[in-house]
């Protein structure tokens, strides 16, 4: 018995090993499918957007053409724009939008636990917040930038209130799903009612908050193009304004290019930050919030 049971022991670990490898494959396998689809899609859109181009289904005047917003970027890159570097213009749109996106995330956790832990105040600030949260966001940006001027500080105050009540409601909303039974446990033992926030409330919220965040990077930098729309001195938002009054369609293409891979390297950046803080969850539960599903 003893030798038949020393031989099922590296059988099972054998076949262990290959249901793990067959698993790694199935994986590599689909990232390579879904990385084959969106080359697909990207060729299928340039291409055609370039053919259309050439061959004057569509006026290249008003829609540009793929080429064309690579050579205006390149011209960029080399010569510049009308308000200085091309990379300068990144740097500033860039800086605007990490500054709001870290006022409105830190403001926004902290009034939603804030609230969500004080059912008081939330029943007397809840209508005010409610009220500014349903204001034209462009109506925003115009008071901000009058009360602040042309420079940083408008720009990143209008990307911090966009911020700001996307993360506010998400944590709100996870301080008032924190199981019950997980705070009278700890009161029981003698925690504190900060003690409680601290170790109970704020990591079970925590879920809550880091899905909202992929949302709140997004309209960090939109914030940041906005108010620089408006009214600026440099930043992409200004470049495209220009290539407007201009009609450059090109130009316009491709600062909205810039913005795009801006946004997806920040993205990419976030996921990484993400699957660090969420650790602890199960491998099937975290993949699947990384991912929006």
């Amino acid at each position: 018995m003893s030798a038949i049971s020393m031989t099922a022991v590296p059988e099972a670990a054998s076949d262990e090993a290959s249901l793990a490898a067959q698993a790694r494959a199935r994986f590599k396998r689909h990232k390579q499918l879904v990385l084959l689809g969106q080359v697909a899609i990207f060729l299928v859109i340039v291409l055609g957007w370039e053919i259309a181009a050439r061959t004057g289904f569509i006026d290249q005047f008003f829609f540009g053409s793929p080429w064309g917003i690579c050579v205006r970027l390149f011209t960029w890159a080399r010569d510049g724009t009308a308000y200085g570097s091309f990379w300068l213009q990144i740097w500033v749109t860039l800086e605007e939008s990490l500054l709001g996106f870290a006022a409105g995330v830190s403001s926004g956790i902290f009034f939603g636990v804030l609230l969500g832990e004080v059912p008081y105040l939330a029943e007397v600030i809840g209508p005010y917040i409610k009220i500014v949260n349903a204001l034209p966001r462009i109506v925003l940006g115009s008071i901000f930038v009058m009360w602040l001027g042309l420079g940083l500080p408008s720009k990143v105050l209008l990307a911090a209130v966009l911020v700001f009540f996307v993360v506010f409601f998400n944590a709100f909303q996870g301080v008032r799903s924190v199981d019950r039974n997980l705070i009278s446990n700890a009161r029981i033992l003698g925690a504190s009612r900060l003690q409680v926030v601290r170790h109970v409330v704020f990591p079970s919220a925590m879920t809550w908050i880091i899905a909202s965040l992929h949302v709140a990077l997004g309209f960090s930098i939109i914030g940041a193009i906005v108010g620089e729309f408006l009214g600026s001195q440099r930043g992409l938002g200004l470049v495209i304004a220009t290539a407007q009054n201009t009609f450059d369609a090109n130009g316009v293409f491709g600062a909205m290019l810039v913005i795009g891979g801006l946004a997806l390297g920040a993205e990419w950046l976030m996921s990484k930050i993400e699957k660090r803080l969420l650790a602890w969850q199960p491998s099937n539960t975290r993949d699947s919030t990384i991912q929006g599903i």
